[in-house]
């Protein structure tokens, strides 16, 4: 009879990527608290701030136009079979045409 002392390779292998996925999934089980970034009140320098960047250049005209030329720039990428480009151009569109609803829905997430 012949007993060895030395482990199968595939054993070793599956030990090896067994401990990283039962830490990934003890990491994603932790909960921790999330808050959301909300509108700086009147007056303030961090509303200035956000006035200028949101209000008046995301939800404005400038937003509007991009989120058009985004659609079109899609529009040409799909013509030309390049299918995925255009699906990210056209998410970007999206986000800037609706991006009153995401301001106001998500904000910013800051973990």
């Amino acid at each position: 009879m012949n007993f060895s002392l030395t482990c199968h390779p595939t054993k070793v292998l599956r030990k090896k990527s067994i401990i990283p996925l039962v830490i990934t999934i003890t990491a994603c089980c932790i909960s921790s608290n999330a808050m959301a970034m909300t509108v700086p009140a009147a007056g303030s320098f961090a509303y200035d701030l956000y006035d200028i960047g949101v209000n008046q250049i995301l939800l404005g005209p400038i937003g509007f136009v991009a989120g058009v030329a985004c659609m079109v720039f899609a529009a040409i990428l799909a013509i030309r079979q390049m299918i995925l480009p255009a699906a990210g151009v056209v998410l970007g569109g999206a986000f800037l045409l609706k991006a009153d609803a995401v301001v106001q829905t998500i904000g910013a997430t800051i973990m």
